[in-house]
């Protein structure tokens, strides 16, 4: 019988599952994560049943420290309140950013870059296609120490490119001023700085910045190469630095992603 650290084997876990423990490892202990509807819930949730238990959540929609029973089935839905510390609105959600309070958030999008810049505006720039727009990607892009883009990147190289159709959310580097010169996120926000992207996560790998804030290959999912990460980029990726293969689902994870956190099967379909 295996024990539950034990970490599983091919073929007895989904996609979606490495993706929801990946995302969740990178919670750390007493921090404070905004998150968002979908698989960043269920990163939060698994996280703080694991390594994470003093971990904080702040749910955009205004709720904050909330111990949900079970999965809500978004930001909106009112189980988030559940044992909160705070049940008010996007005001005192946003404010929480806006002070400096937030350690990681979570993220996704159409486009990202090499430097972490996140497009949901427009697709081929503004004449292209319109998409949702920032929402709050700017402001929670821009204001966490950490932010986490969770992306999908299978048959979808266009998602991953050299430079984004357009600047929703600043990453490291990015056009600024007269001459459009791509400047350090640093150098512009000066006081304001307090961190920036930290990590990209697809269902083929994860991806993190160096010191010069360009993504490189950290670890490929089960089934695929470097090569096929690199192969589905816009650009020559870096994948000089990977360490191997993404640590599987933990049998403890897997059945606390399916028989706790979400046993109805909102997003663990």
């Amino acid at each position: 019988m295996e024990s539950k650290k034990e970490h599983s084997k091919i073929g007895e876990f989904k996609p979606m599952d490495l993706l929801a423990c990946a995302a969740a490892r990178e919670v750390r202990d007493g921090e404070v994560v905004f998150a968002g509807t979908g698989l960043p819930m269920l990163a939060i949730m698994l996280a703080q049943k694991t390594q994470a238990p003093t971990a904080v959540c702040i749910y955009e929609s205004g709720s904050i420290d909330g111990r949900p029973i079970d999965l809500p089935t978004s930001v909106a839905d009112a189980r988030c309140s559940y044992q909160a510390a705070v049940a008010d609105g996007l005001m005192d959600a946003f404010s929480q950013l806006q002070s400096g309070r937030v350690d990681l958030a979570y993220l996704g999008g159409a486009e990202v870059d090499m430097y972490g810049n996140v497009n949901t505006t427009f697709m081929g720039g503004p004449a292209g296609k319109r998409l949702t727009g920032s929402g709050g990607n700017t402001d929670i892009h821009s204001l966490a120490r950490r932010s986490v883009l969770i992306m999908p990147q299978i048959n979808q190289k266009r998602r991953f490119v050299e430079k984004v159709s357009y600047i929703t959310s600043p990453g490291w580097k990015f056009p600024h001023g007269p001459n459009r010169e791509w400047v350090p996120k640093q150098e512009v926000y000066g006081s304001a700085f307090r961190g920036g992207p930290a990590a990209v996560i697809s269902d083929m790998g994860i991806y993190r910045f160096d010191e010069n804030g360009e993504l490189y290959l950290d670890t490929v999912h089960p089934g695929f190469s470097a090569e096929d990460c690199r192969d589905n980029c816009c650009f020559d990726l870096n994948i000089s630095k990977v360490k191997g293969e993404t640590p599987t689902p933990t049998y403890e994870e897997l059945e606390l992603l399916h028989k706790v956190i979400d046993p109805e099967g909102i997003i663990m379909k």
